[in-house]
């Protein structure tokens, strides 16, 4: 990743350039090497989508050195190595208390757009183009307004790269913390290395968690889903919140993993993270949004749902 001065101008009034240019620097200092395998995130939501892609049998499903290459591999590797019980509430408690101050939906979605790919000198994709690019499938389908928005909403948390998290604690696919890890996680033996492992308690089936309590009381891996929940929950329907909170939650959501913490409410709200997710997988490669045109309607949707400024 690099930063661009060329991004879209998506509002007036965005964070400085300067400020921008010392968040990426402090970020980039607070990150190892080791800890940034994949040279763009997209690496990652290119893996999920061949992962995952409908009609995938069960058998192409395990077979996950076919599906990855190195650098993905290597991302999981770290993730799950890193993504402790204790690594997730010291996360959950320095940013889901939305204390990074105010700014607009725009402004960090500009901010997010200061993202681009550095590996690849073909592509001029924006980040913001591949929220539109989700958004517009899922306005084409003629779904509710909020449905529209939970997709042009779903990958702004990933900022936390920017604010100078590493990549593990961003993307990748999410697992409950604090039980027995289910091997329909992606690259399940790579938990041996997780400090938990070692830990007893952490190891039965529902672990620090009470039968049925529901995902509200269950600690995930730590990422950009938890984050940009927490900061738009107070201004979107339940539905479109599991949207958010749960789209990487691939064990659950795609292979019926962790059912055994999920409530009747869980289980409900979960049809419409399933609906959510094809469009989630599927969007990036279609037609690239006239994003002169459609800005227009995407900040009337955002007005009708968000105040001027929100806390992150």
């Amino acid at each position: 990743m690099k930063q661009t001065e060329e991004h879209l101008p998506l509002e007036e009034g965005r964070a400085p350039l300067k400020e921008v240019q010392a968040a990426l620097k402090e970020g980039r200092a607070a990150r190892e090497e080791d800890q940034a395998p994949l040279k763009e995130l997209d690496e990652w939501d290119d893996f999920v989508a061949t992962r995952y892609r409908q009609g995938k049998s069960e058998e192409e499903f395990r077979n996950y050195k076919a599906d990855a290459n190195p650098t993905v591999t290597e991302f999981y590797r770290q993730n799950h190595k890193y993504q402790t019980l204790d690594f997730v509430l010291k996360k959950k408690a320095e940013y889901c208390g939305l204390n990074r101050g105010q700014k607009s939906i725009w402004e960090m979605a500009d901010y997010l757009n200061t993202l681009v790919d550095d590996s690849d000198p073909d592509t001029d994709v924006t980040q913001i183009e591949h929220l539109l690019q989700t958004a517009e499938a899922i306005r084409k389908d003629g779904h509710p307004r909020w449905f529209i928005l939970a997709g042009f909403l779903h990958d702004l948390g990933k900022v936390l790269c920017l604010y100078g998290e590493p990549q593990w604690a961003v993307v990748g696919d999410t697992f409950p913390a604090g039980c027995a890890y289910s091997d329909q996680v992606v690259f399940p033996e790579f938990f041996a290395a997780n400090p938990d492992s070692g830990k007893p308690e952490y190891q039965t089936q529902y672990g620090i968690y009470e039968p049925n309590c529901g995902l509200d009381n269950v600690h995930l891996s730590f990422g950009h889903d938890e984050y940009i929940h927490r900061v738009t929950q107070k201004y979107l329907p339940e539905q479109a919140q599991y949207m958010l909170r749960y789209h990487s939650f691939y064990a659950a959501h795609r292979h019926g993993a962790y059912g055994h913490l999920m409530n009747e409410r869980d289980e409900a709200l979960f049809e419409w993270v399933r609906k959510f997710n094809p469009y989630d997988l599927y969007s990036k490669g279609r037609e690239r949004p006239n994003t002169k045109e459609i800005l227009p309607y995407y900040r009337e949707l955002i007005s009708e749902f968000f105040p001027d400024k929100i806390d992150w």
